[in-house]
């Protein structure tokens, strides 16, 4: 059956009302899920304002002014902290492309999998803390992937283990650096200090090229690679079910084998639309909900499907929506 999809383009510098709206529609779903375990088995309002003085302070005024203007609530106040949330897993593919040729500037490659129901669909563009972001969004002020103004494009994907920890969830990790990182090199000490709360990978570029994939974990130290390619797993798969599941290894040969061939960009993106990277698993909850492309040297961001492209400018972010029909291409 398909699987329809709505994505909309949202540029509002400061958090307002285009912002609110964003989190009325989406709070009902995001409270069941926080209070999953009951109120009191999330921290308390004054340990996460704590958590995030202590670890990511320049994000504080935006968490405040995004508080106030949904009236203030506690549990509503904890949540957008996302000082240790309950656990969530998906799948993703990311990748850095390097033109040998130096002919096409770098880019970062990324296929975000994960359960169509849980997709916010939110690409934001903002000035929160003075750089101009672009980023897919989660857990509504959090991004999944994204590029800013200095030049830096960052993306996540599931590290492959169960364990869970004190710590951040990894959207508001990512839009911390976002927000405040200028280089790969900022991005990386910024992931070294701040815990999360599960394992994740992150893939980060910047204008000069300079790029690496960083595996961070609750319970390890935080390990920079020079990883061209990762899906979910790091540096060996520790949860063998869930890379079968989501052919982990399978997608981790084939993004490999492309970016060391010799070839151009649009050859190396189209890879990302194809299996074994593009997955059909939508009603297992790692089906291939978008494809994302990052230019940081030209501050460019592109949204692919099979059958469409959406290519926005950090420059000129233009509003819009647009609706996405998936369906499994091998059954037509």
């Amino acid at each position: 059956m398909p699987i329809s999809l709505q994505f909309q383009a949202v540029a509002e510098d400061v958090p307002g009302e285009k912002w609110r709206a964003l989190f009325e529609r989406a709070w009902p779903s995001y409270r069941a899920w926080f209070l999953r375990s009951g109120v009191a088995g999330r921290p308390s309002y004054l340990e996460s304002r704590r958590a995030l003085r202590t670890h990511m302070p320049e994000l504080v005024p935006t968490w405040e002014r995004l508080v106030e203007l949904i009236g203030g609530g506690d549990v509503e106040a904890r949540f957008l902290s996302l000082w240790c949330p309950p656990p969530y897993i998906a799948g993703c593919s990311q990748a850095v492309w390097i033109d040998p040729g130096g002919h096409e500037e770098p880019m970062l490659l990324r296929n975000y999998d994960f359960a169509p129901a849980l997709l916010e669909g939110n690409w934001l563009a903002t000035r929160w803390v003075g750089s101009r972001v672009a980023a897919m969004g989660d857990c509504l002020w959090g991004a999944l992937d994204g590029v800013n103004d200095n030049g830096l494009a960052a993306s996540l994907s599931f590290g492959g283990r169960t364990v869970s920890g004190t710590g951040f969830g990894i959207p508001l990790v990512l839009r911390y650096v976002l927000e405040t990182a200028r280089t790969t090199a900022e991005a990386v000490a910024i992931l070294q200090r701040v815990p999360v709360h599960m394992s994740y990978s992150v893939t980060l570029l910047d204008s000069k090229a300079d790029w690496a994939t960083v595996f961070v974990n609750p319970d390890r130290p935080t390990e920079v690679t020079r990883r061209y390619a990762v899906t979910n797993f790091q540096n060996s798969v520790e949860w063998p079910e869930h890379a079968r599941a989501t052919h982990s290894r399978d997608r981790l040969a084939a993004l490999q084998l492309q970016i060391v061939q010799p070839g151009p960009a649009q050859q190396a993106i189209n890879v990302l639309l194809q299996e074994p990277l593009y997955q059909n698993a939508w009603q297992r909850g790692y089906g291939t909900l978008y494809s994302a492309v990052y230019r940081p040297m030209s501050g460019r961001a592109e949204l692919w499907w099979p059958e469409e492209c959406w290519d926005q400018s950090l420059h000129s972010f233009e509003e819009g929506s647009r609706q996405v029909i998936l369906q499994d291409r091998n059954r037509l």
